[in-house]
């Protein structure tokens, strides 16, 4: 019961396939594995030692043993451990690695025998949104989930100190040096693809650690820097819907155009669903006019159902910042320019034709918050309360229109 042989943990078949730091041949560029000690591949035990440290090692495990069971009523409770299925038992008897222990009750001698629990089970972490400068000169936040196990745990623990802070910063430099290689549109449109690949480099460093990575899923951020040498307009990135990741681009962001609608809405043009600048038409109405629209339609129903103030930090053209606000807070509802009095539930800075265009229902909230457009301080819930408005407006407008 207490001696049973130890299988390995299955490991994934999978091509060793040239990576960021792996050449062709499979030999890692530039790093060192020399520091892992000599472990037996079959049976996960260290022998590199001379035959006296090997006479020694007998005659102290035969004492121990000896006092153990002349003890055992006392020390049972001690020396014998439950191991739950997915979970293994490194030990350490002596300073030597000894093949793993479980599942089930395993014994323990007491006094020469050190150990450390092993968890198999699926773990997950996230990469937190990083600056990522690509290859045409561009700057985006790129983020990643990823999910990892450990098929081997005696490798865990005696080749790496610190396995989860080692695995994020292995993971986030595989992230930038990988993408640093693609184009902006390329990060945009081959996101599944990119996730694989860098799955695949993960994996050639951490082998040797005994960890595999299962799963990695790159999160598209905003565009902090347009590319060098292309068109002026930003890339509107579509968020991630399930089962339409593998689609291009802009079959993308025709499905999520009509996904996110939560109203009837006037058929998209044809510029709608390419990487395209959806405002460089002109402008038909200034912010003031705008906001004198805004004016006519505030009323109680409408505080009723938002319940929040907004502030608007506006960008203009010609390089001026303006301030406006909306207090749907209160009353029949507020709004001027300029600062607002109190502290504001949601800032939102945008340009003026971003503005216009929300208002108008030609740029969706969520594709301007997504692409960077649209800069969110406060509950993003909150802030899509402004879509009521929005729908009031258009109301508002039909019913002159008639």
């Amino acid at each position: 019961m207490f001696n049973r042989p130890y299988e390995p943990l299955p490991q994934r078949d999978s091509v060793i396939a040239p990576g960021l730091f792996v050449d062709s041949d499979g030999r890692h560029r530039g790093l060192s594995f020399d520091y892992i000690p000599n472990v037996s591949k079959n049976h996960y035990t260290d022998s590199s030692q001379g035959w006296l440290s090997w006479i020694c090692n007998l005659v102290v495990i035969f004492l121990v043993y000896v006092l153990t069971f002349i003890t055992f009523p006392i020390t049972g409770w001690f020396v014998l451990k439950t191991v739950p299925n997915y979970q293994r038992i490194v030990v350490f008897r002596l300073g030597r690695v000894c093949p793993p222990k479980g599942p089930g009750v395993v014994l323990f001698l007491p006094l020469i025998d050190q150990w450390q629990r092993v968890d198999l089970r699926t773990r997950a972490f996230n990469i937190p949104p990083c600056q990522v400068t690509s290859q045409d000169g561009g700057v985006m936040l790129v983020g990643a989930d990823i999910q990892f196990r450990i098929w081997n745990p005696v490798m865990s623990v005696v080749s790496v100190q610190d396995l989860n802070a080692s695995t994020r910063m292995t993971a986030q430099n595989a992230l930038t040096h990988s993408l640093s290689k693609k184009t902006i549109r390329e990060i945009q449109t081959e996101r599944v693809k990119l996730g694989d690949y860098l799955g695949m480099d993960i994996n050639e460093l951490t082998r040797p650690w005994g960890l595999e990575v299962d799963r990695v899923e790159l999160t598209i951020g905003s565009l902090l820097k347009a590319p060098d040498g292309g068109s002026s307009a930003p890339h509107i990135v579509p968020p991630s819907v399930p089962g339409l990741e593998g689609l291009a681009g802009p079959i993308q962001q025709l499905a999520m155009h009509f996904l996110n609608q939560g109203q009837s809405s006037p058929p998209p043009q044809e510029d709608s669903i390419t990487y395209t600048d959806e405002l460089t038409s002109s402008v038909d109405q200034s912010v003031d006019e705008l906001l004198q629209r805004v004016k006519l339609v505030l009323c109680e129903a409408l505080v009723h159902q938002v319940g929040a103030c907004f502030q608007f930090n506006i960008s203009k053209q010609d390089g001026q910042q303006q301030s406006y606000y909306v207090d749907l807070s209160q009353g029949s509802g507020a709004a001027g320019s300029g600062s607002f009095y109190r502290e504001p539930d949601v800032t939102l800075s945008l340009s003026d034709s971003d503005l216009l265009a929300l208002f108008r229902g030609e740029l969706q909230p969520l594709a301007a918050y997504n692409s960077g457009r649209l800069q969110v301080q406060g509950e993003v819930r909150i802030a899509m309360k402004l879509q009521e408005l929005i729908n009031l407006l258009k109301q508002h407008s039909e019913m002159t229109c008639i």
